[in-house]
């Protein structure tokens, strides 16, 4: 069986103050509300991270992820990140390929796999993103774009290191445009996505891996997202930084 996920990304979000505070009330209400099978995983900014980890050591369900990282293991590359380094300080998840780094940082498909061997190497599972901007969907390339990520950045991985794999589904063209992503466009990329890597891979190894949804998801339609056979659960932008809109969204399954 797939993992169920709930992944909140708080981007360049919080103080340490704040931060600090927002995962106490996740990690309380966690403890409080939520039964059942769920991992959750919070991935707040490098400086949070080992104090992040430490509030949340005592619960089960709750896990903790970088929103990036870099190919190299060590250097003189100023500004980066190591996977060893994330690995030292309790860091379980790793956000690879977020729009946002592709879009703002030029990360090609060939940096992407760098990121992910070294994630994996170090024994965390990468959160690999894709999906297309609005040009592309408009243009019905959608389905193209997508499968094209996928190939250029995972077909190059070994059958043992793709089980490692989460994968999230951002429709761009959803995020900020005053458009919507319907529960049934979800349903229909991720099914496409999940094709697609039993081509790659095979079709165990597609059925296992878990495919997230990161689509302005929210508590009110979180219900009806995770509904859908192929949405195995969310990468949360915005309303992971409020803890009643998070947990509500944990409570959606």
């Amino acid at each position: 069986m797939r993992k169920r996920i709930v992944a909140g990304n708080w981007k360049m979000n919080k103080t340490y103050e704040e931060a600090l505070s927002l995962v106490s009330e996740i990690d309380n209400m966690v403890k409080d509300e939520v039964n059942g099978d769920v991992t959750v995983i919070v991935a707040p900014p490098f400086p949070f991270l080992q104090s992040v980890g430490k509030l949340t050591q005592g619960n089960d369900l709750m896990h903790l992820a970088a929103q990036n990282v870099s190919e190299h293991d060590s250097g003189a590359y100023t500004g980066e990140v190591s996977a060893s380094m994330l690995k030292s300080v309790g860091v379980q998840y790793v956000i690879i390929g977020h729009s946002e780094r592709r879009m703002y940082h030029h990360e090609d498909a060939q940096a992407l796999y760098k990121k992910l061997k070294a994630t994996i190497a170090q024994g965390m599972t990468p959160i690999f993103c894709c999906g297309e901007p609005l040009e592309e969907r408009d243009a019905d390339r959608h389905f193209e774009y997508v499968g094209k990520q996928l190939h250029d950045s995972l077909s190059y991985l070994s059958n043992e290191e793709f089980d490692k794999v989460v994968i999230a589904y951002e429709p761009i063209w959803a995020i900020g445009t005053g458009r919507t992503a319907s529960s049934q466009q979800a349903q229909e990329m991720h099914a496409y996505i999940r094709e697609q890597l039993s081509r790659m891979f095979d079709a165990e190894a597609a059925f296992n891996c878990s495919i997230l949804y990161g689509g302005s998801c929210n508590p009110g339609n979180a219900k009806e997202l995770f509904a859908q056979p192929d949405v195995d659960g969310g990468l949360i932008g915005g309303a992971s930084l409020k803890s009643r809109d998070f947990t509500d969204i944990i409570k959606s399954f």
